[in-house]
């Protein structure tokens, strides 16, 4: 530890700059260890682990009013501060104790030097947890601060802490011994007048402070004064005691001899005493058995009593729940009647279905866990249960009959009375408002059946199915014929790409549009219909599956035209999370089977209208398929699986007729190539353009790709029937080829600039166009110009293999040679070139395309005479030919 000193004066000035109150007067502060021991045990560990502390003794205002206090007894607070050293070294507070709750000052045992000691305070929170043990640096400074805090705690607080392991002696004595003299150097040493006060304060603490004041000590004095033991002579001393000790034998014997009558008294008593006591315990004993056996008949008597209070609690109990079980299974004649012979009239409704909810209940009721299992055996209750059973069964069996009697009753009704359907000159709209405003009566009633008996349902849906199937095949075919009826329409051609028609015919389609329209609203009318009515049947049958369309919902962004609050059945729509998948996807698929029962076959009709559009104009389905493909876009509930069905079968059923159009196109195309002679421009081809401007007016929504599909494949067919067609006249191949890609090109630019699938097809065309033409050019310009053309070849091949000097000496390449080929090559050039002309000009039959041929076959010879006019100057640059300047001007000026 550091040095210390209780005596430092620099240290108390540290102290109290840090706790920074000036009311506080440090009175001593001296360097400590800290450490923890644990209760009950060695406190090496802590010693182990000690933090270098600073205790400081500290009272409220100045040395003055301590003084004062000391004589008048006032009472002064006083503390004891513990201070820790921050990082930077310097002193800061860390706890304050009161010295006014110090009840305890022990001096550790287990420390051998006995500089380490304890301090116990009464007001700590947890009096389980050791408190701090302070270790000095020697028993000097132990004993100057511990009489420092007696002192204090005597003299300002006005009682003593309890002290162990230490000598109060002993520290009295310290303290006279080590009472240093006060001078006026120490005075001027620490500082001046305020710290000699200090100093003669901690004098006076030490010095006169005692623990036995001088009055006291002179008492003590004067008590040991007055007994004179006369200890003087050892042998006289021992003689003395001697003495005394005979004469208290003797005494003792005298003592003993006198009592002996006494003595005998006594023993008379005791024996007297034993005899009357051994009469009272035999009385005792039999008390205590009488007893007994009272208390074992009273334990009996109230063990009977008992039983029977208990009985009696049992049989009323007993009594209570029986009472209850013959209320629960007693049906109501009201409700007896209703269950086994009511009648199932719209104004008896609601006491059928109380009724129906009292039945559920009681059959609840008598089953686990709403029957406690005791009561499940009894005969009562299994003979109840049978009569509730007989009574679910006869009114399931009522009540279906009833509902199946009413379905077909209704729609024979309705199916009676002509009205209901479309008839000439006038289209009606199916209405099914008031059949469904009659159903929804009894929609509770088929709740409680399901409840009652879920298989049930089977019959009376195929029951409902079946009637209701008869009514919408009726008005979906009464709606179909009038419809196709009163749709005014022309007949387009079906033959649209035959080659045997004359290129003048006329293609021009009528307008049939209203063909388009009356599929539209047959869909329009009837898909809305539709749906409502697998809405209201999965609802009215109690199918547990999401919700299909809101009651007066919107289908593909058209209002149903429905919206007369029928599907409003006051039933609980199932949530999904709410249902198990299993559960759910058994459902769906007895609803899709229910719903097939009930829509088959209205399938027919709506094929009728396509097949009738399909005849009037094959084009038409392509706005047909795009108006399908709308509506099954937007029909997404799972409860309108028949009529995706429906919509997906009508596209396919739709594709299918256009498939069937197209591939008797592409037969069409094909039979060109069986003719005899094809030459110029064939039919198909501005036909074809026309053909897909007027596809691309009938594309709605998803019908890009139908028609994408059908481009394609009539342009492969009309691109390999082209090819068929040149390979049979293999002189003329080039010029069919490049005047009909031209021709393709020049019908379909503007629609290849918005279409990107015939853009890929003009891409095509063009290219083989341009092989087409460059065949051509070449082979009029090798034929006229072939000796021309062939020399350059032929120097070309020798360059691989013979150095270009020793070309002119090869035979046939010599400049004789070459003199006698440019006289009967070049001689009359124009004329040369002008019969070129005229062999281009001689088999086309597009004098449109003239001019740009016309125009690659100059840039064409240019080209090649360039070529060779650089072999030449590279071989014979001796010779001289006409400059390619020269050539280019022969040819701009005709």
């Amino acid at each position: 530890m550091a040095k210390s000193s209780a005596d430092d004066g620099e240290l108390r000035r540290a102290c109290d700059a840090a706790i920074e109150d000036p009311k506080q007067k440090i009175v001593m502060a001296l360097r400590v260890a800290k450490s923890h021991g644990i209760l009950g045990k060695s406190s090496k560990l802590g010693r182990q682990m000690a933090k270098p502390r600073v205790l400081a003794l500290s009272i409220v205002g100045d040395d003055v009013v301590f003084a004062a206090a000391k004589s008048k007894g006032q009472r002064t607070s006083a503390f004891l501060r513990v201070l820790k050293y921050s990082t930077g070294g310097v002193l800061e507070p860390a706890k304050l104790y009161k010295l006014k709750h110090l009840s305890k000052v022990e001096v550790v045992a287990n420390d051998p030097s006995g500089c380490t000691f304890t301090l116990g305070f009464d007001n700590l929170r947890s009096q389980s947890v050791a408190p701090p043990q302070w270790s000095m640096r020697n028993i000097d400074d132990r004993n100057r601060l511990l009489l420092c805090i007696l002192n204090i705690c005597k003299d300002v607080l006005g009682r003593l802490p309890k002290v162990v392991g230490i000598d109060v002696v002993e520290m009295a004595l310290w303290a006279k011994e080590n009472t240093p003299p006060v001078s006026a150097q120490n005075k001027v040493r620490d500082g001046g007048p305020v710290a000699s006060v200090v100093r003669e304060t901690e004098l006076k603490v030490n010095v006169e402070k005692e623990l036995v004041s001088q009055a006291e000590e002179e008492d003590m004095e004067a008590l040991l004064g007055t007994y004179v033991m006369g200890i003087g002579e050892a042998e006289e001393f021992s003689e003395r005691l001697k003495r005394e000790l005979q004469a208290l034998e003797a005494a003792n014997v005298h003592s003993l001899l006198e009592s002996e009558p006494l003595m005998d008294e006594v023993m008379q008593g005791l024996e007297a005493a034993t005899s009357v006591v051994e009469d009272m315990d035999e009385w005792l004993s039999i008390f205590n058995l009488k007893l007994r056996h009272m208390r074992e008949d009273i334990a009996s008597i109230e063990t009977r009593n008992n039983n029977l209070e208990m009985q009696s609690v049992n049989n009323k109990s007993l009594i209570e729940e029986l009472d209850k079980l013959l209320e629960r299974l007693r049906v109501p004649s009201e409700y007896a009647a209703s269950l086994t012979g009511g009648s199932f009239d719209e104004a008896r409704m609601l006491q059928n279905v109380e009724a129906c909810e009292w039945l559920t209940s009681a059959l609840r009721g008598l089953e686990a866990p709403n029957l406690d299992p005791s009561y499940a055996n009894m005969r009562a209750v299994k003979e109840k249960r049978a009569d509730l059973e007989k009574l679910k069964s006869t009114f399931v069996r009522r009540a279906s009959e009833f509902l199946r009697n009413y379905f077909a009753s209704l729609v024979d009704f309705m199916i009676s009375d002509k009205s209901y359907f479309s008839q000439r000159g006038q289209l009606k709209r199916p209405d099914h408002a008031d059949l469904r405003y009659k159903c929804r009566t009894y929609a509770r009633l088929l709740q409680h059946l399901k409840s009652l008996d879920k298989n049930c349902l089977g019959p009376l849906r195929k029951a409902y199915c079946s009637s209701l199937n008869l009514l919408l095949r009726r008005e979906a075919r009464e709606f179909a014929n009038e419809l196709r009826a009163s749709t005014k329409a022309s007949r387009n051609p079906t033959v649209w790409l035959e080659g045997s028609a004359g290129s003048g015919q006329n293609v021009n389609a009528t307008d049939t549009s209203t063909v388009s329209d009356a599929y539209a609203k047959m869909l329009t009318i009837f898909i809305p219909l539709l749906v409502d009515e697998s809405s209201f049947f999965a609802h009215f049958m109690c199918f547990e599956v999401p919700t299909l369309v809101p009651p007066g919902g919107v289908v593909n962004g058209n209002k149903t035209g429905y919206d007369d609050d029928d599907d409003d059945l006051g039933i609980l729509d199932i949530d999904e999370n709410d249902s198990k998948s299993g559960k759910t996807s058994a459902e769906l698929e007895a609803l899709n089977k229910s719903l097939k029962d009930l829509l088959d076959g209205i399938q027919e009709d709506f094929y009728a209208v396509v097949d009738w559009a399909y005849k009037i104009d094959p084009l038409r389905c392509i706005s047909m398929h795009g108006i399908t493909e709308r509506y099954l876009s937007g029909q997404k509930a799972d409860a309108a699986g028949f009529v995706r069905d429906l919509l997906r079968d009508l596209e396919s059923r739709i594709s299918m007729q256009f498939n069937r159009f197209v591939d008797e196109a592409c037969h069409q195309i094909e039979r060109n190539e069986r003719n005899v002679r094809q030459m110029g421009v064939l039919s198909y081809i501005p036909r074809f353009a026309t053909l897909a401007t007027r596809m691309e007016q009938y594309i709605q929504g998803q019908s890009r790709d139908l028609v994408d599909q059908a481009y394609t494949k009539f342009v492969s067919i009309m691109f390999a029937t082209l090819e068929k067609i040149a390979q049979t006249e293999p002189k003329h191949a080039d010029i069919f080829l490049f005047e009909n890609y031209a021709a393709f090109q020049n019908s379909l630019y503007d629609l290849a600039n918005i279409v990107p699938t015939l853009a890929k097809f003009y891409h095509q065309a063009s290219e083989a166009y341009e092989q087409a033409c460059t065949r051509h050019i070449s082979m009029i310009i090798y034929y006229q110009f072939e000796r021309l053309f062939q020399f350059a070849r032929r120097i070309e091949d020798l360059m691989f293999t013979v150095p270009p000097e020793e070309i002119p000496f090869q035979l046939g390449l010599s400049k004789l040679d070459l003199r006698k080929m440019l006289k009967s090559s070049l001689s009359g050039v124009d004329k040369s070139i002008a019969t070129m002309y005229k062999k281009l000009q001689k088999n086309l039959t597009s004098e449109e395309l003239l001019p740009s041929l016309w125009d690659k076959c100059k840039k064409e010879f240019l080209d090649k005479y360039e070529g060779f006019a650089q072999l030449v100057a590279k071989i014979y640059p001796t010779e001289s030919i006409p400059s390619v300047a020269e050539m280019r001007d022969l040819l701009a000026s005709m």
